[in-house]
């Protein structure tokens, strides 16, 4: 009993039966003004009236305002779950006209269903139950009203259905929609890897530094290492700068300032061995492929990668070799980054390796592979030599 008392004691049921008996009034109005019901039958009355309703909103829902302006009723009266469900937009396309046609006629034809079945439906309650033979008819008074009542819960419910399909953003304003905020979450992704890859190196270097520095105690040493902590430091903090330009989304702000947007790429691979280099691990590089060569995406992306490869080096294996290698093969720009694990050192694989699933920093370049169409690998070399070997292959031609 309660399940099927609560809907009749809502407030949202008579604010959507007001709304309902909106359509209805304008059924009325117009039914007064023509055909008017002079010498009209009832048929002629439904007719002429259904065609000129029928004209009049299709007229109505040509205005771009209107659109706007029954949503801004829907929500207010239908109260939806969520409000984004029914727009508050005016009409911006052909398909936004027609589809607000449909919800006007709808609108006015399920409430003058509603507003007929009320007047009616009240008449014909009152003369039972004030007529000679009342008194067998008033247990039927609950029945009548519980009816009445659930009439009007499931005629809300189908006009709110209505709205929020006809009024609501169409599938394709849905699925473009669906697809920006993919794009938006593929973008926070990307700039959690940058500051991930550069903020990640900075402090690996300057860790590494600051540590040698106190162990070794030599003046000249420790001017080197404070060089390169604030080298690496300004680096870091324009990495930084140019996310949060990219988080604000100013990039007509940006243009003015050339730091900030300015992307790394093969070029500056040398002074990120350089700065290993200080840090106590002797870096072998052959680079075999100009920047020039490579799009600005495969640039940027292959600087990251290998940037993250030689953190991990220094990471895991502080003052260990590492060697470096770039160069295109069959069409691809394959990335090797190999060092010698120091004992118990060694992280753990990508899932393209042996085992484990990698850490943050590999899990990322596995991404960054991906997302270009190229497959990244990390384990320990097959060939004996113990060296652990990062290694990455991109197609040149990027969707291939």
């Amino acid at each position: 009993m309660p399940r099927i008392l609560a809907p009749l004691l809502a407030g949202a049921t008579y604010a959507r039966l007001l709304h309902l008996l909106v359509g209805w009034i304008f059924v009325g109005v117009v039914l007064m003004i023509y055909p008017g019901t002079y010498h009209k039958s009832l048929g002629e009355i439904v007719v002429a009236g259904a065609a000129v309703d029928t004209a009049l909103l299709a007229l109505v829902a040509l205005v771009p305002a209107t659109r706007r302006a029954e949503g801004v009723q829907a929500r207010l009266l239908l109260l939806p779950d969520r409000e984004e469900d029914i727009a508050a937009e005016s009409s911006r396309t052909w398909a936004d006209r027609r589809r607000t046609a449909g919800w006007l006629i709808g609108r006015v034809v399920l409430g003058s269903v509603v507003g007929f079945a009320t007047a009616f439906g009240l008449t014909s309650g009152y003369d039972l139950l004030t007529g000679p033979d009342s008194f067998w008819y008033l247990p039927l008074a609950p029945v009548l009203v519980i009816g009445y009542g659930w009439l009007v819960v499931s005629a809300g419910r189908l006009q709110l259905a209505m709205a929020v399909r006809l009024l609501g953003p169409s599938p394709a304003e849905r699925l473009a929609e669906a697809e920006l905020r993919a794009e938006r979450l593929l973008e926070r992704n990307r700039l959690a890897r940058e500051l991930h890859d550069s903020i990640g190196h900075a402090l690996t270097v300057t860790v590494l530094q600051a540590g040698a520095a106190r162990e070794v105690g030599d003046q000249v040493f420790t001017a080197k290492a404070l060089e390169v902590i604030e080298e690496t430091g300004r680096r870091a903090m324009e990495d930084l700068e140019r996310t949060l330009v990219l988080l604000r989304e100013t990039p007509e702000g940006a243009a003015g300032n050339g730091t900030a947007t300015e992307q790394p790429g093969v070029d500056q691979l040398p002074a990120l061995f350089d700065t290993a280099r200080s840090a106590g691990s002797p870096v072998e590089a052959r680079i075999e492929v100009s920047a020039g060569a490579l799009p600005g995406v495969l640039s940027r992306e292959s600087y990251r990668i290998v940037q993250e490869g030689v953190t991990n080096a220094l990471k895991y294996a502080p003052g260990e070799p590492v060697s470096v290698r770039i160069a295109l093969q069959g069409g691809q720009l394959e990335l090797r980054c190999a060092n010698r694990p120091a004992v118990g050192g060694v992280p753990a694989r990508l899932p393209g390796g042996a085992a484990g699933k990698g850490g943050k920093g590999l899990r990322g370049i596995r991404e960054r592979a991906t997302l270009l169409g190229g497959e990244a690998t990390a384990g320990v070399s097959g060939d004996g030599s113990g060296e652990w070997v990062l290694a990455v292959r991109l197609p040149l031609r990027l969707g291939s």
